[in-house]
């Protein structure tokens, strides 16, 4: 019997609830830690990033009317699916030899139970963000929180999957979109993650992933002006520099989070990133007055 040839897969782009190949044909090379190439996935380009802008900005608006209660089900629902890849998602977390198989199961766990936990906040943050305000006058006055839109997602390198999901999460509970950049050296269970909103009940364009590089990539996240704000965790300071720099001019929201002395391990402050606290960098206030009736 001869040797099979290793077919190595090429991972695509997840932009409107579709895959398509970067426009640029360039691609990277995964590899494991004795350095054999296991994987190959897209290298993005600015015009990937503005379709994916573009595929966010006409699913938003959709998403933000939905009942809460519904987004909070899809978001439960996201949770199951990443439960059922558990094994799968545990290999490509530790495939680059970073981390053990072990260690890459519980990070699985942990995201699984990081969106379980943005899925009961999606219909109960409003009465944490929100109040009904004291007011001289025959009026009711409420504040209410609402989403921003279009949300930038820069990822840290490592956690490559909670790291991710920690992100998005809040971002997408609250009725934004968002475009988010994957891990630059571990960027395949964002790939992975594409594949199972692919099959979930997320609308398309909910949740676009791009992989490629900060470099390149950056700077157009802070200036492109329909993206509404930015969410970044793991970054270069030269980079967190960029994002708010590009940000001034347009004035969207940045908001860079800190990673712990093991990145690997989480955030700085991983005891609140299931918090409604990491909700409110993204959402706007709206006040509204309405008469008492007599």
């Amino acid at each position: 019997m001869t040797d099979r040839l290793t077919i190595l897969k090429t991972y695509k782009l997840f932009i409107g609830g579709k895959f398509p190949r970067t426009e640029s044909g360039r691609s990277i090379k995964v590899a494991d830690a004795l350095g054999a190439v296991v994987a190959h996935t897209c290298r993005s380009s600015r015009k990937d990033l503005r379709n994916a802008v573009e595929a966010a900005e006409k699913a938003q608006p959709g998403w933000a009317s939905a009942n809460a209660y519904l987004r909070g089900q899809i978001l439960y629902r996201m949770a199951e699916m990443l439960e059922g890849k558990r094994d799968e998602l545990a290999t490509a977390i530790s495939i680059t030899g970073k981390v053990s198989k072990d260690t890459a199961g519980a990070e699985v766990d942990a995201s699984v139970d990081r969106l379980v936990a943005f899925a009961g906040w999606a219909d109960k943050y409003p009465q944490i963000l929100g109040c009904h305000n004291p007011v001289t006058g025959p009026y009711y006055n409420f504040s209410v929180p609402e989403p921003t839109g279009v949300v930038g997602v820069i990822c840290p390198d490592e956690p490559s999957l909670l790291g991710l999901v920690s992100l998005v999460a809040p971002v997408i509970c609250s009725g934004n979109a968002a475009v988010l950049l994957a891990s630059e050296t571990n960027p395949i269970p964002a790939c992975v993650l594409g594949e199972v909103l692919a099959t979930s009940d997320l609308p398309g364009g909910v949740v676009n992933i791009l992989t490629g590089l900060r470099d390149e990539l950056v700077e157009q996240f802070a200036t492109h002006r329909a993206i509404d704000g930015v969410l970044a965790a793991g970054v270069s300071d030269e980079h967190r520099k960029a994002l708010e720099a590009g940000a001034a001019e347009n004035m969207k929201r940045v908001r860079v989070l800190d990673l712990g002395p093991d990145p690997a391990a989480g955030f700085a402050d991983d005891a609140v990133m299931e918090s409604p606290w990491t909700i409110e960098p993204f959402v706007e206030t709206k006040t509204i007055w309405h008469p008492v009736s007599s």
